[in-house]
């Protein structure tokens, strides 16, 4: 890996250090300098302005509510094809380090993963911290994942055919999703994960190389984190799924990292420990990108790339 380059900066490539300059020209406050209201604002008004515009065409989109254990009723969005057959499907876990991110800040990515999947996806808007800390998170996406697997003929989906998929935080608390199902004897078809968080101590070497200046800073990353979980509970696997004591008889993963984003490393370690463990991977490193470039369609093309990568992974899932 490239984790110890002496010019880091030198790595990235000319749409992400270009949106990068825009961005420390425009001056604009870190989120851990506003309110978490604040911050949501903010990303739901200024994330998608980075995004494919228009949003890609899907022909069913659909909101509706899925119970959560305690009563409450999560938000959730369908997408999917014209088809006469029940659809195969995703449930996907948003990021923004359990802080901020909605149904609003990634949907054309679940546009392009039910397009380029030819499959359902359901974008679940779980409970967010700091309202909502450690485990809440995982406690809604799990029971999401239980939903859809019990009632999603209700919807037109063949939930036997059934993945789940995320990015950043909502990475983690989809491989947290996976072990569970796992254990839980819920057969997944695969586990979809864009930059996912695994380690519970952001102490790997490209936690130090990129950890400023490359949009996903070290102090953002403390200010989510902080918010959500108990420095005690930083070890626990709901948090940190490579703490998991066994990674065996886990669904196939997919799994897509920036190379120049402080998580990189802890990807390739999950991979790894994954691997080791006899669960098939596929790991595609996106070169000269950063953490969040899959919601950047329109300011860093690469992001299509790893669309239709992903969404090869689902076709492939599904038929398998």
């Amino acid at each position: 890996m490239s984790s110890h380059h002496s010019n880091p900066r030198s790595l990235l490539n000319t749409a992400a250090r270009s949106l990068i300059d825009r961005v420390e020209r425009a001056g604009r406050p870190p989120m851990a300098a506003m309110t978490p209201a604040q911050a949501r604002e903010f990303y739901d008004i200024g994330g998608p302005m980075l995004d494919l515009q228009p949003a890609p065409h899907v022909d069913r989109v659909h909101d509706f509510t899925i119970p959560a254990r305690d009563g409450h009723a999560m938000p959730a969005r369908l997408y999917a094809p014209h088809s006469d057959q029940p659809l195969p499907v995703l449930l996907y876990i948003h990021g923004g380090g359990f802080t901020v991110g909605s149904l609003t800040t990634h949907d054309v990515l679940c546009r392009q993963l039910s397009r380029q999947g030819r499959c359902a996806v359901v974008s679940l808007d779980y409970r967010l911290a700091p309202e909502h800390r450690f485990p809440t998170a995982v406690h809604d996406s799990w029971d999401a994942l239980n939903w859809l697997h019990q009632n999603g003929q209700t919807l037109g989906l063949d939930s036997r055919r059934l993945a789940v998929g995320g990015d950043s935080a909502g990475g983690t608390l989809s491989a947290v999703c996976a072990l569970m199902a796992r254990d839980a004897g819920l057969t997944l078809a695969l586990q979809l994960l864009f930059y996912p968080g695994c380690g519970g101590r952001q102490d790997t070497a490209s936690h130090h190389t990129f950890g400023q200046g490359f949009m996903l800073d070290k102090a953002t990353i403390d200010w989510f984190f902080d918010g959500y979980i108990a420095a005690h509970d930083r070890d626990d696997w709901r948090f940190a799924p490579g703490n998991a004591p066994d990674h065996s008889g886990l669904a196939p993963a997919w799994i897509g990292l920036a190379e120049c984003d402080p998580l990189v490393d802890e990807g390739v370690r999950y991979a790894d420990t994954l691997r080791m463990a006899g669960v098939q991977v596929e790991l595609e490193i996106y070169r000269g990108v950063i953490h969040g470039f899959i919601t950047m369609g329109r300011a860093i093309p690469d992001a299509l790339q790893a669309h239709a990568d992903a969404g090869k992974a689902l076709q492939h899932a599904f038929e398998s």
